[in-house]
């Protein structure tokens, strides 16, 4: 080989890799990049080698791999894949943690939060998941003392534990903060307390035979369900037919004529125990975890609750009659 064309010195090495002198001087004195030779006069000169080897490195600072681990790369304790693996996860938790900072921001962006609000927002947020896991699970704890673990209200609570991801949605961290906000807040707790230990759905119907209750609690359950699959909001004029239908065959159950009084008497019975605030809380939590709401296990009475009481026009009402 040529010693004329296969050795560059320092200046004729920064040309063709655009590293300033300095920096190639630094790398030099480090070890990083040793000198091919020197000549006479003391000057270093690099081959082709040296050349690579100095790419090899401004490539992985590009990619803000630290000096010791190129030299481990360098000296083949390391490949190159081995530190790509690495590096490549490291960016991950960073991108994740910048998402969840952007966020962050967002969040206070739409509240127009003051300082108050924006200390409370950063202190939620900043909660290890333990910490969060513990902030849920002890309000589910004081709720539930006293309940047996295997009521279907107190085992759901125990289940559906919300969990904020490293790297959540403007919608989930929203929900996290109206969620937290909900635990802390003593009326709520207090709401809650009600619910949690509430009968089984045909108690509602207090006064009447056990079976037949709960024959007409399955009965609504469904109705309102198909409703909710089918899109029919409970304040439309769709939903005086779901209502309709569930009067008549209360109705017939309890042997009572149909109209206002009735409908009357059975959304207050429907509506007990049963908080728009506890539903909620449950909209929440699946939000934060990214659940699939399904129509089934939404609270039916609310639907109901709210079609029963949908006013009527002149019309549809004479019509019904």
């Amino acid at each position: 080989m040529n010693s004329t064309t296969s050795l560059y010195s320092i200046g004729k090495l920064s040309t063709l890799t655009g590293v300033p002198v300095r920096t190639i001087r630094f790398y030099s004195d480090t070890g990083l990049l040793p000198p091919t030779r020197r000549t006479a006069a003391g000057y270093r000169s690099y081959d082709t080698t040296a050349l690579l080897r100095l790419q090899t490195i401004c490539v992985l600072r590009d990619l803000d791999v630290d000096l010791p681990t190129i030299r481990r790369v360098l000296a083949g304790d390391l490949s190159v894949a081995e530190v790509a693996t690495a590096h490549a996860e490291a960016i991950d938790l960073q991108v994740r943690v910048l998402r969840f900072r952007q966020s962050i921001l967002r969040y206070l962006a739409r509240r127009s939060a003051g300082p108050e609000e924006t200390s409370l927002v950063h202190r939620l947020t900043r909660l290890t998941r333990d910490e969060q896991h513990r902030l849920v699970t002890d309000f589910i704890d004081r709720l539930t003392a006293g309940t047996p673990s295997a009521h279907p209200a107190a085992a759901a609570l125990r289940t559906a534990i919300p969990d904020l991801p490293d790297d959540p949605s403007d919608t989930q961290l929203a929900a996290w903060m109206e969620l937290a906000e909900l635990l802390a807040d003593e009326g709520f707790r207090a709401r809650m307390a009600h619910a949690v230990p509430a009968p089984h759905d045909e108690e509602a119907l207090p006064g009447i035979p056990a079976q037949t209750a709960a024959g007409l609690v399955a009965f609504a359950r469904q109705a309102v369900v198909a409703a909710r699959e089918s899109g029919t909001e409970p304040d439309s004029d769709g939903a005086l037919a779901v209502a309709d239908t569930v009067e008549a065959r209360c109705a017939n159950a309890l042997g009572r004529p149909a109209g206002p009084e009735l409908r009357e008497w059975m959304a207050q019975r429907f509506e007990t125990g049963h908080d728009p605030l506890v539903e909620r809380y449950w909209r929440l939590v699946w939000t934060v975890n990214d659940w699939h709401i399904v129509p089934g296990h939404l609270p039916f009475q609310p639907w109901l609750v709210q079609a029963l009481r949908h006013p009527r026009t002149g019309d549809s009402e004479s019509a019904r009659r």
